[in-house]
């Protein structure tokens, strides 16, 4: 029944117009050979390596497959011992050779076709055998000198004496003696000898053999006797070339045979390929995509159109496009009956069905849209047109009713089964009864079917039975054309009157017709038809709808990004100016630190009291007038133990381990931290700390709970003590400290020094001065802290 189902849905016809998209004859062969494969792992890999090509197409352009030659006759000859063959077959073999090289030279990189690398890789170089044909066999299927040392040593003499016998006998013809005795003065060959034009009255002046004389009989062909040992020694010479040219033949084609098995594994590997490159022609120029394969027996095919209405016969592609219609058949749905009007095209629909699936399953790309989806049937039947014979006595109906029972004997859950004009050909009472049975027992056995009617008792079995829709082929009644789309959930009208009036039909057999319908039936087509027109204007206000939404999305990402782009160049203008203003304030604060150190080092202590207490006014102002952080949640009010908040000043996280009315204490990396809650950010949804079980064992370190404001550094080296400093402003800024000490002597003042040039290079010093007397004076320095 395939091959029926074949033959109906015209896939032979898509056979050939990829066929006519190859490069070589056993790529044309491939296509030709190509029927549905029989598991959807099959299918998926051949639809990914359609795909794979696909794109190689479009970026790389096609590969270098054209120079794949049909080998398998000349190869099947090679079978037999002392068979050799001839420079042209070697040629055929060079070029199938050379193509599977550039092949994979085409093919080296995995990342943009994998599945395609992989079999491209599997053809096996076979260098030695080119090598071997181009030494020995030129591009215009001579045999080379250099294809042995004995054919080039008896080339050489041949060429040395066709020279002397050349010479020979042009000093012949230029003897004044002769001058007479020769019609032309000209060297030609007779019999592959050397021969002069001699006029036959002058024949005995010339000693020698005549080979052959004109048709007037006027002019000998003669062979002087001077010249008959070199033409003698040549034609041995020849005899010999022959033989050994023989013989290099009879030693390729050994090797040949020898590599056949290669050769044909490479001919079945680049038609394969060639094969692929048609079908992802073919998906270019019909913009065609894979649809999605699933497990659900299921047809969602989007937009879809019939390739055989894209391209002419001779496969150029058509200028108009067909109109794209959606073929649905839901899981939920066991059968869909098509309806509608002549011409409208249902055949074309249910022809479609068939073709692209078959297509699918066959590992091509179909012209739909690329989120469809279908399931891969095992098995698709098709009664489809008229089978009437006159020879084997075969009427329309009894044509249908004997392949719906071979349909019938062989149709499983897994199949499809598609039905033309169903309960046609007889009288339509009895024929919707039969076409409805059909359907009852197809259903029974889990089979999908897609069916085409114009009988009112068939549309009327959508409506009695679960798991039955109607489609009608949609009908413009104000051009009374067809729109060849689909309108589901409806049954459509045949709209007989409506066309034939379009026809041309006399009017007045169409009102003596339209009397002859009964009050009925005349009622029920109006139904139809005022079905059909609501149906068109929900459609129209639905797209009309759909229209105003994407339009009303695209105004809110329009205004999303210009307010992004607003708030953006705010941010950006903000920052700039922060920027420059904290540069300015660095360069006044180094200035002053200069001064600073200026008096401190002269000894004007008062002096450098009043600089330091004017500058720490100076930067506070300017600290106050600084704008904080950006806060990016709101201020908690209602807080958990264990949650996590957010310190806006110091952009980091802590965890709440005790709250107060307006305070909280955080743990923060292991420190504590007491803060208002005006200073800290919920995170919404609000975020919790994973409690963690107690562990037991030694640790490294003895975590601190408790800060002292005092450092002390006395005895220590600078670098030491320099690391101690850096943690203990670290630890100073997270418990919020504003003012901190740092104990680190006099002695020869290196270590003050030092301290002092890292305290004013660090972000977070504010200021610092030394002790007041009565605090120690110069032992010690002051720090404050809150820069940024």
């Amino acid at each position: 029944m395939i091959e029926e189902t074949l033959r109906v849905l015209e896939f032979q016809k898509i056979l050939e117009l990829l066929a006519g998209l190859t490069m070589s004859d056993p790529g044309r062969e491939a296509v030709m050979n190509l029927q549905p494969l029989s598991s959807r792992g099959e299918t998926a890999a051949a639809l990914e390596e359609v795909a794979e090509m696909r794109g190689l197409l479009e970026n790389r352009g096609r590969p270098p497959l054209g120079g794949s030659r049909e080998l398998r006759p000349m190869l099947e000859e090679l079978h037999a011992e002392g068979i050799r063959l001839s420079t042209g077959d070697l040629q055929e073999v060079l070029s199938s050779v050379e193509t599977a090289i550039e092949c994979r030279r085409f093919f080296a990189e995995p990342q943009t076709a994998p599945r395609l690398t992989a079999r491209a890789g599997e053809l096996a170089p076979l260098k030695e055998l080119a090598r071997e044909i181009r030494t020995c066999i030129g591009p215009r299927g001579e045999i080379l000198d250099n294809a042995s040392f004995e054919l080039g040593d008896i080339r050489t003499e041949i060429r040395q004496v066709k020279n002397r016998i050349k010479g020979s006998l042009e000093t012949l013809l230029s003897k004044e003696s002769l001058a007479g005795v020769f019609q032309e003065k000209l060297i030609t060959e007779r019999s592959g000898r050397y021969v002069v034009p001699v006029r036959a009255d002058h024949r005995g002046r010339i000693k020698g053999f005549v080979h052959d004389e004109s048709a007037s009989g006027q002019t000998l062909f003669v062979e002087p006797a001077s010249v008959l040992k070199w033409n003698n020694r040549q034609q041995v010479l020849l005899r010999e070339e022959k033989r050994e040219e023989e013989r290099i033949l009879l030693r390729l084609s050994g090797i040949v045979r020898e590599e056949g098995e290669g050769l044909l594994r490479n001919q079945g590997i680049l038609a394969h390929l060639d094969a692929r490159a048609a079908s992802g022609q073919f998906a270019v120029l019909s913009d065609s995509a894979a649809p999605e394969l699933t497990e659900e027996p299921l047809i969602d095919l989007r937009e879809a159109r019939h390739p055989l209405l894209l391209f002419r016969a001779d496969g150029r592609p058509r200028e108009f496009s067909a109109v794209p219609v959606d073929l649905l058949l839901p899981q939920r749905s066991s059968t869909l009956i098509i309806s509608g009007p002549n011409t409208g095209g249902k055949t074309v629909a249910i022809k479609t069905i068939g073709l692209l699936l078959l297509m699918v399953r066959s590992g091509l790309h179909i012209p739909c849209r690329r989120d469809s989806r279908v399931h891969c049937f095992g098995r698709i039947f098709a009664d489809i047109g008229d089978d009437q014979s006159i020879e084997e006595n075969l009427s329309t109906f009894s044509g249908h009713v004997t392949r719906i029972r071979r349909i019938l004997s062989e149709a499983d859950g897994d199949s499809l089964v598609l039905l033309d004009e169903a309960g046609t050909g007889t009288d339509p009472s009895e024929g919707g009864a039969l076409a409805m049975a059909v359907l009852d027992s197809l259903r029974e056995r889990g089979a999908r079917t897609v069916l085409t009617t114009h009988l009112n008792l068939i549309k009327g079995y959508a409506f009695l039975e679960e798991g039955v829709e109607n489609a009608a082929v949609e009908f413009d009644p104000r051009t009374l054309e067809p729109t060849y789309r689909l309108q589901y959930g409806i049954p459509g009208s045949s709209n007989a009157f409506a066309i034939t009036r379009r026809l041309g039909f006399p009017e007045e057999v169409l009102s003596r017709a339209e009397s002859y319908l009964g009050r009925g039936e005349r009622e029920g087509l109006e139904i139809i038809e005022e079905l059909n027109r609501l149906r068109r204007e929900l459609n129209q206000d639905r797209d009309e709808v759909r229209e105003l939404r994407a339009r009303a999305r695209e105004e809110r990402e329009k205004r999303k990004r210009l307010l992004d782009d607003l708030e953006e160049r705010k941010s950006e203008i903000l920052e700039k100016s922060i920027r420059r203003g904290e540069q300015f304030v660095q360069e006044a604060h180094r200035k002053a630190k200069a001064l600073l150190n200026e008096a401190l080092r002269t000894g004007e202590t008062k002096e450098a009291a009043r600089i330091s207490g004017e500058f720490r006014e100076m930067h506070k102002k300017l600290a106050d007038s600084r704008p904080g952080p950006p806060r990016r949640g709101a201020v908690p009010r209602d807080v958990a133990i264990g949650e996590i908040l957010r310190v806006t000043d110091l952009g980091v996280e802590g965890t709440v381990v005790r709250k107060m009315e307006e305070e909280v204490e955080l743990d923060l990396q292991g420190k504590k931290m007491r803060l208002p809650l005006k200073r800290l950010e919920q995170f919404t949804p609000r975020r919790l700390a994973r409690r963690e079980k107690p562990r037991s064992g030694i640790y490294a370190h003895v975590q601190r709970e408790d800060f002292s404001p005092v450092l002390r550094l006395v005895g220590l080296r600078v670098d030491e003590a320099l690391a101690r400093l850096d943690r203990f402003l670290d630890d100073a800024l997270l418990h919020g400290m504003g003012e901190v000490e740092v104990v680190h002597g006099t002695g020869e003042g290196i270590l003050r020094r030092a301290v002092r040039e890292f305290l004013s290079r660090h972000r977070g010093v504010a200021g610092f001065r030394s002790g007041e007397p009565d605090q120690g004076g110069e032992n010690l320095t002051i720090v404050e802290l809150g820069g940024s």
